[in-house]
């Protein structure tokens, strides 16, 4: 994509009001425009980052043996008042009314419409264990909405329900999603600390937190210090006994948010015992027959009894993700992105937009890269070169490829890594190999 076409409105200040870094270069970078408290646009370069991040969550759920599917943001009150959630949930939830004086809400959750759309499609014990997902713009009318889409009313969630026959069948799924999740997150060049937590209106009696360290995180999280270590995730999930196992040792080392805390086990732990703020990126819960129960969901059994299935929910703030991602990776003169998420790979610099050699290697290269399919930025724009270099770093991409007029002199064009600042010099062949 040319820079010259392309709509990215950076700008050197960010709004008085923004307070944390995600924020103020989300704002900066272009990335997103507020449109009301809370409620964000996503512009072309910030909506490039969300569908990266929503292809990973995707492929991690199939991965899982979850199913995708789609449920309205719009949804009865009916199910609600069946599970005695319609009044209980609070003015976090929008409620309207349309023209008929029917009760409806934009949905902030989806356990009560899952559960139903379930229920009325699963008959048998043969139908059992399922997972479904879906990916679908959510709404929690915030007293307080800030840190931009960190704590937005409105935003992108990846939601997945479980449906087993047993508590046995139940744990399995719970721990397939807790897998799952921390692929999830270490392919998005994030370290997530599971934490015991608590389950909230949800409900339940298990449930782990997805937190990734940050100074402007919103918790205060205790861990142990082999937390800080990098780990493998290589496990069959579908090898019942190596996933617990698995689990197991992954919540061995103790990890707990603030309200969760074991003074006596910490103590224990000395020096061992970090503290840290943390951002909250996934919350998994397994809460039984809270919601079958209430919406009277049951199957029937291999001897003709009939079972209530249990059911685990499992979340991911898409949208959420963007604005950690930016809290864990980020630097005084940008943004950081981590190769998997950013935007475009490379940011092609063309040092002199009125120099005919610097344009035709330029162009060459752009087309080259274009052609074994990395995805680039080209900045075409008749610009001063130190505007050019700022809006790269401050966007973040990967690589700058950078094309100057004494550079093809010496036949050579520089390349620079944005996250370890390493520059070289090299010829074009060479850095095209290297991209590639």
């Amino acid at each position: 994509m040319r820079l010259s076409r392309y709509f990215l409105p950076v700008t050197k200040e960010p709004p008085a009001d923004a307070q944390v870094a995600s924020h103020k270069l989300m704002l900066r970078a272009g990335l997103v425009r507020q449109t009301s408290a809370g409620i964000y646009a996503w512009l072309p370069l910030g909506h490039r980052v969300l569908k990266k991040i929503e292809s990973i969550v995707r492929e991690e759920q199939d991965r899982a043996g979850a199913v995708e599917m789609l449920m309205p943001t719009i949804q009865s009150a009916e199910y609600w008042r069946d599970t005695g959630r319609y009044e209980a949930y609070g003015p976090e939830m929008l409620r309207i009314e349309d023209r008929q004086g029917r009760d409806l809400l934009y949905g902030p959750t989806n356990e009560d419409m899952i559960t139903a759309l379930f229920r009325d499609g699963a008959k048998s014990y043969r139908d059992l264990p399922r997972m479904l997902y879906h990916i679908q713009w959510k709404f929690r009318d915030e007293i307080r909405p800030r840190f931009g889409v960190m704590r937005g009313r409105e935003f992108l969630m990846k939601d997945a329900y479980s449906f087993d026959l047993d508590e046995a069948g139940g744990r399995i799924s719970y721990n397939k999603q807790f897998v799952a999740y921390l692929r999830t997150f270490k392919r998005m060049g994030l370290r997530a600390i599971p934490m015991q937590a608590d389950t909230g209106p949800i409900g339940g009696d298990l449930s782990h937190e997805f937190i990734i360290l940050a100074d402007s995180g919103e918790s205060e999280v205790f861990f142990h210090k082999n937390w800080e270590q990098d780990r493998s995730y290589d496990v069959d999930v579908e090898d019942t006994a190596a996933l617990q196992g698995f689990v197991d040792s992954m919540t061995a080392d103790y990890a707990a948010t603030d309200e969760k805390r074991d003074e006596e086990r910490e103590a224990e732990l000395g020096d061992t015992l970090l503290k840290s703020r943390g951002i909250e990126v996934g919350h998994i819960f397994f809460f039984g027959d809270k919601y079958t129960k209430a919406l009277g969901m049951q199957v029937s059994g291999p001897g003709g009894d009939m079972i209530t299935p249990l059911m685990g929910s499992y979340g991911v703030g898409v949208s959420r993700l963007v604005g950690a991602i930016i809290e864990a990776s980020h630097d005084d003169n940008g943004i950081v992105w981590p190769e998997p998420v950013a935007p475009y790979k490379v940011g092609l610099i063309n040092m002199r937009a009125d120099d005919e050699a610097c344009v035709a290697t330029s162009d060459d290269l752009y087309a080259k890269l274009e052609a074994a399919g990395v995805e680039v930025l080209y900045d075409d724009r008749d610009e001063r070169g130190g505007a050019k270099f700022a809006t790269m770093d401050l966007i973040g991409l990967p690589w700058q490829l950078v094309i100057g007029p004494r550079g093809i002199k010496n036949g050579v064009v520089e390349l620079t890594n944005r996250a370890t600042g390493e520059r070289e010099e090299l010829s074009a062949e060479s850095a095209l190999e290297k991209l590639v």
